[in-house]
């Protein structure tokens, strides 16, 4: 009887270290969903580069890279973060967002 417990509270220990390792992998998939999209939208208005970059930083995981990059009339921002927990996986997740470089505003130029 013994044997069985010890076997099961092992089997039951590691499925839920799965179950809470797989919430935080979603979790940082979900911060690195708004870190992108944040910094496009910074990126669309103009925003110094240094600036895009902190701002994305500010909202992604800890240790995350972030790399916007400017298409023609369009901004892309990507996040790469790895979850926390079990590091040492081959594991990293990954978001992109774009959006449409919005004109700036000649200086001098009046209003409507």
């Amino acid at each position: 009887m013994t044997a069985e417990a010890a076997v099961v509270l092992s089997v039951l220990v590691a499925f839920t270290m799965a179950l809470v390792w797989g919430l935080l992998a979603v979790a940082a998939q979900i911060q690195c969903v708004d870190a992108a999209r944040t910094g496009a939208r910074a990126a669309a208005r103009q925003d110094p580069p240094d600036a895009v970059v902190r701002v994305t930083q500010e909202a992604a995981p800890s240790g995350s890279t972030v790399s916007v990059a400017r298409e023609g009339e369009q901004v892309r921002v990507t996040v790469v973060a790895k979850p926390p927990v079990l590091t040492g996986l081959p594991f990293e997740v990954r978001e992109e967002a774009v959006a449409a470089a919005e004109e700036a505003v000649a200086a001098g130029a009046a209003g409507p």
